[in-house]
């Protein structure tokens, strides 16, 4: 039945294509989340009556965060060219799109990650410093452990996006669902390789909303 309504469908060159967009996916939300957290502990910690407050410092990494966040990925990945070739030794294929998706994805989520740290209750905070908590202590005790769930939150919002940036990377060759979609489905007219990209696209992206959200509710104790 499946064959009768997607005649034009590979399905070997559709897995392969679905591990390759995992791949990605995968690869460059963790990188994401690590630097994301960083950038994020540094532009609130620096702001305005925070433990690190430095006017100069918050300035420098709010102006890059914006930046990066602002330009459009598909010119991002066009940008970076040179810098992705010069740090992979290739332009094409699944590894060549990660310093563009990495570096696409982690000042959106640095900004979640302010935001998140924004919303816990100043009191907490200034508990821990009146008791002497050093500040790898405050991070460590209280800032992470009370903005977990929207961390969570932001991540998952991240790492659908990052799914939808990996089908914009595959159409200029980094492989992956994209690429398959745009090189044996809308150049060659398979409409049906198309939608089946799509489905699993989708799939995808559901799973990882229903894994966001389960752990959402686990970790959320109010």
């Amino acid at each position: 039945m499946i064959e009768q309504w997607f005649p034009n469908v590979d399905w070997e060159k559709m897995w392969e294509a679905t591990y390759e967009t995992l791949y990605m996916t995968s690869i460059s939300v963790v990188i994401t989340f690590i630097l994301g957290i960083i950038l994020g502990l540094l532009l609130f910690l620096t702001s305005k009556g925070q433990l690190w407050e430095n006017k100069i410092v918050y300035s420098i990494t709010a102006v890059i965060v914006n930046v990066f966040r602002s330009i459009p990925f598909i010119i991002l990945i066009v940008l970076l060219i040179p810098f992705t070739k010069a740090i992979m030794n290739t332009i094409i294929g699944e590894n060549a799109a990660l310093p563009a998706l990495i570096i696409g994805a982690a000042p959106f989520y640095a900004r979640m990650v302010e935001i998140a740290l924004r919303e816990i209750d100043k009191g907490v905070i200034e508990a821990a410093r009146a008791m002497g908590a050093s500040t790898w202590t405050i991070i460590q005790k209280v800032l992470i452990p009370e903005s977990l769930p929207a961390l969570v939150s932001g991540l998952t919002v991240t790492a659908i996006a990052l799914v939808g940036y990996t089908a914009m990377a595959g159409v200029i060759g980094a492989g992956g669902l994209g690429n398959l979609a745009f090189l044996d489905g809308f150049q060659r007219s398979r409409t049906d390789v198309t939608i089946m990209a799509t489905i699993v696209i989708l799939v995808i992206v559901f799973v990882i909303q229903f894994i966001g959200d389960t752990a959402v509710r686990k970790l959320d104790k109010r």
